[in-house]
């Protein structure tokens, strides 16, 4: 659907200019604290897990530590990846990595090597921001040299730790602001034309299409059915645009677009959306589905 409002900073077909973006920036408030809301809660886990700091934003470093949980090592074991928080404002993606740790991760450390990334954009999640202070989104930016140092420091920490990935379950959202600002704002900053996309009700999932691993796919939509609804297809078929490959799923080009789950070479991959605006579920719904996505990620993965 397209839509000729135009947005509130630029010029309509031109691409955004370096004051453009500045003019963005200033428009841009602190709405939360990503200490209180998700250093605090890593550090509370510090007996059990290990945490470490691979890098910090330098918007702010000391304000934007960029933090990794991990289980106990065993190199017999598989190694499966967690991220959250790539788009800040995605706030399950960041809980839901959060209490899967707190709720879950020792009972799948038995089996797996675990790595998680809860917050992978800090300035993102106080700001509730899908892009950073330089109107770059890190989601399309997980390729070398790239411009976003969100991207950037989870590319460089996890050839540093130099394993191979079986598993990365990428958590996020697709929210109502996605047609009412994000999309806007990002037409306006390329100068082209915005066309908004039915926003889907409910949870879904985002594949790879170099390497779709429908059963897995499949095994994860059935595990968060349990917790709740899945978004069905529009009328053209559709999610977001996109063609179903099954019930609930959808698969994109992961490295082609430079998205957080074609960071590793992993054999499965998946990227989680659930819908905090569904008059059907909240925040703390929303936060049990990404949870009960990882863990029917990894039951398939035992049960492989």
């Amino acid at each position: 659907m397209q839509t000729n409002e135009p947005y509130s900073i630029g010029v309509t077909g031109q691409k955004w200019s370096d004051e453009h973006k500045q003019h963005w920036l200033s428009q841009q408030q602190v709405k939360r604290s990503y200490q209180q809301e998700v250093v605090n809660k890593i550090d509370a886990l510090r007996e059990q897990f290990s945490v470490s700091q691979y890098g910090a934003l330098s918007y702010d470093a000391n304000k934007y530590p960029l933090l990794l949980i991990r289980s106990a090592w065993d190199e017999s074991k598989p190694v499966v990846l967690i991220t959250g928080g790539v788009h800040g404002y995605e706030t399950s993606g960041v809980q839901g990595a959060i209490r899967f740790v707190e709720t879950k991760a020792k009972q799948y450390a038995e089996q797996f090597n675990i790595i998680v990334a809860p917050c992978v954009s800090p300035w993102g999640y106080e700001t509730i921001n899908r892009w950073n202070p330089n109107a770059v989104d890190p989601n399309r930016s997980f390729y070398t040299n790239s411009p976003a140092e969100e991207s950037a420091a989870l590319l460089k920490v996890m050839a540093e730790l130099n394993v191979d990935v079986l598993a990365h379950i990428d958590l996020h959202e697709t929210t109502d602001t996605d047609n009412s600002e994000f999309r806007p704002a990002l037409a306006a900053r390329d100068g082209i034309v915005n066309n908004n996309w039915n926003i889907p009700d409910g949870f879904y999932l985002v594949g790879d299409t170099e390497n779709p691993q429908a059963e897995f796919q499949r095994a994860i939509i059935k595990g968060v059915e349990e917790v709740t609804h899945i978004a069905p297809a529009d009328d053209d078929g559709k999610l977001i645009g996109v063609e179903l490959a099954q019930f609930g799923v959808i698969n994109y080009p992961c490295g082609e677009l430079g998205l957080c789950a074609g960071l590793t070479q992993a054999q499965y991959k998946t990227t989680t959306e659930v819908y905090p605006d569904s008059p059907l579920s909240d925040a703390e719904n929303c936060i049990l589905a990404q949870v009960a996505a990882i863990c029917s990620g990894l039951e398939y993965l035992i049960q492989a």
